[in-house]
This record gives structure tokens, C-alpha cells and sequence, in this order.
């Protein structure tokens, strides 16, 4: 009797093996609809630039030095800084840019050569637009994930930075997916499923904007069409999954002693997707760093309290500034 059953559990070994390994690939992907290339949503001020293969979207405002580069945080884009951008501009140049994969800057699924939502493509186009402006030194001011990749930028080339403005940072919690996770995502069967994980995130999207404010009641309605501008863009799930794909640990908060460049850290005092405490540990883990805790503000401080951010960056400017 046992070589009977020992074949029939090997059957059903199969049969299971066989729905885990297929079972997937039945499940149907429609493509997505009403979507537009994303030079079709652009604004009248709206101007792209092809850096290392890619068209990438942004805006400039301003002259002068110093040169501001506004880095925003993940699933958002350049219209993040709307409120702060006329401002800043008045203090120098103003170049606010949306990275790969997300707001109008393009959204490659295939590439040849370096993954361009990886950490270092990311570090390496923040350089290349640098290159192509012309700009020696700028500021760099990062929001969340933003925060992320300008510091960095800041760690592998100091001689391009000249200040860092962190705002509500995603250092300590901003490693991406779990490596162990990485090589399941990466599999044929969950690189078919995931355009459909990504899309989760239109259900979410609203949800977690009004969990980034302290006040919801405030955010203008306005605001949140503006946000779901992006997610018109063709191909946007497949490039958000590429990018989740792309996301792992980076050890930034392992090299914090080796800033020695001025950095501002910049924090809502309800912050409930970084945790203001996580950015007040950074202040001061940052060789003299300074900090600002920024009162009735959520995770997006330069959008919810845009003046008291403003007011917290030109103070700073003239603290180091000659």
C-alpha cells in the first residue's frame, strides 16, 4: 500500500506545486485606462529634460544663487513644494523635479543598464541635473523618501552640496522591502501580479495624504486632485512596482558622522508616517545639525504650515550663510 499512496502524494505535491507556480498567472491583469502620455498633463510652466535616457519633468523659477533642488517623497511629485516654491524662488534659483517613476517624469518598465529606481541611478541623475543647470553647489532639500536620497547625495558627493534641508526624512525607516522578501517579488509570478499590488494604492492614496496632515479638515480639495494627477500617467503602476522592486537598505543612518556639511532637519510635530521623533533623533545623530519642530503640522510641513517652513529656512540661511 505505500507505493500507491507515496505516488498519490506526490500527485497532489505537484497538483499544489503546479497551482502556486500557475495559479498566478491566471489571475487577469486588464491594462490601465484613461491614461495619457505624461507630456499630455503638463502645465503651461512644465519643461522636461532627457538625463541619462530618461525624460524627466520640472520646473525652475528664480536666478541667482543659491540654487535650491527640491526632492519630493514617494508616490508624490514636484507639485508637492506648489506652496513654498514662489518663496524660495524669491531667494535664489528654484529647481523642483519629479524623480523616476513618479508625477509627469518618465516611467520606464524596460532599460538597459542600471536600474534607474535604484538608490544610485536615483544619486546619479540628482548629479547629472546638477551637471546640466550648470550648478556647482545647491541645496538640497528632500522631503520623506526625498530626504533619503539628498543625504546621500550629500555622503557620496559633498563637493556638490552645500547645504542639506531635511524635511520629516525617511532615514531610519527608508530601507525599502525587506532583502529576503526581494527575490520573491522579483519572480515571474509576482512581476505579473504586481501592476495589480501597485493599484492598491488609488484605494489608499486619499487615506494616507489626510494621515500626512494634523488636520485633515484644512487640506483644500483642490490639493487632492492635484495628487491624483500622476497616477493619470501610462504606465504608472508597473513603474511604482519597479521601483518597490528596486527599494532596498542603504545604511544611511550608519554614516551620519560623516556629514560635515550644514543640514537642517525640518519636522511636523504630528508626524505619523515618519515619526517626529525619528527626525529629532536625527538632529541629533548629524554632527551639528539644527532643528526645527514645526507646531500643528503633519509629515508635509512645507504644505500644511508654509510659512512657518519658510520662516524656519530663511533663518537658517542667515545662520550660515556669510
Amino acid at each position: 500500500m505505500r507505493h500507491p499512496l507515496r505516488r498519490k502524494g506526490l500527485f497532489v505535491l505537484a497538483g499544489g506545486l503546479a497551482v502556486l507556480l500557475g495559479g498566478p498567472f491566471l489571475i487577469p491583469v486588464p491594462p490601465l485606462k484613461d491614461t495619457h502620455p505624461p507630456k499630455a498633463l503638463a502645465d503651461d510652466d512644465s519643461r522636461f529634460v532627457e538625463i541619462n535616457g530618461l525624460e524627466i519633468h520640472f520646473k525652475k523659477m528664480g536666478q541667482g544663487a543659491p540654487v535650491f533642488l527640491l526632492l519630493h517623497g514617494f508616490a508624490a511629485s514636484l507639485y508637492s513644494w506648489h506652496a513654498v516654491i514662489d518663496q524660495l524662488s524669491q531667494l535664489g534659483t528654484v529647481i523642483a523635479f519629479d524623480r523616476p517613476g513618479f508625477g509627469l517624469s518618465e516611467h520606464p518598465i524596460r532599460w538597459q543598464g542600471k536600474n534607474p529606481y535604484s538608490s544610485e541611478a536615483q544619486v546619479e541623475l540628482v548629479i547629472k541635473l546638477l551637471d546640466h543647470f550648470g550648478v556647482q553647489q545647491a541645496i538640497l532639500v528632500g522631503n520623506s523618501a526625498g530626504g533619503s536620497v539628498s543625504l546621500q547625495v550629500a555622503l557620496e558627493h559633498p563637493e556638490r552640496v552645500s547645504a542639506l534641508i531635511l524635511v520629516d526624512p525617511a532615514i531610519y525607516n527608508g530601507g525599502g522591502v525587506p532583502q529576503w522578501v526581494q527575490p520573491i517579488l522579483g519572480t515571474p509570478q509576482m512581476r505579473h501580479l504586481g501592476p495589480l499590488i501597485a493599484r492598491q494604492i488609488l484605494k489608499r492614496g486619499r487615506d494616507l495624504i489626510k494621515l500626512s496632515w494634523h488636520n485633515p479638515a484644512l487640506l483644500p480639495t483642490d490639493m487632492l486632485d492635484f495628487y491624483q494627477k500622476p497616477f493619470q500617467v501610462e504606465n504608472w503602476d508597473r513603474s511604482l512596482w519597479e521601483f518597490t522592486l528596486a527599494s532596498h537598505a542603504t545604511g544611511l543612518s550608519e554614516r551620519l558622522d560623516e556629514l560635515t556639511l550644514p543640514v537642517l532637519v525640518i519636522t511636523g510635530d504630528d508626524d505619523r508616517i515618519v515619526p517626529t521623533k525619528h527626525s529629532i533623533r536625527l538632529a541629533g545623530e548629524i554632527p551639528n545639525a539644527s532643528l526645527v519642530v514645526i507646531d500643528d503640522a503633519g509629515h508635509l510641513p512645507h504644505e500644511e504650515q508654509p510659512q512657518l517652513f519658510l520662516e524656519a529656512v530663511t533663518n537658517y540661511l542667515k545662520k550660515i550663510q556669510p
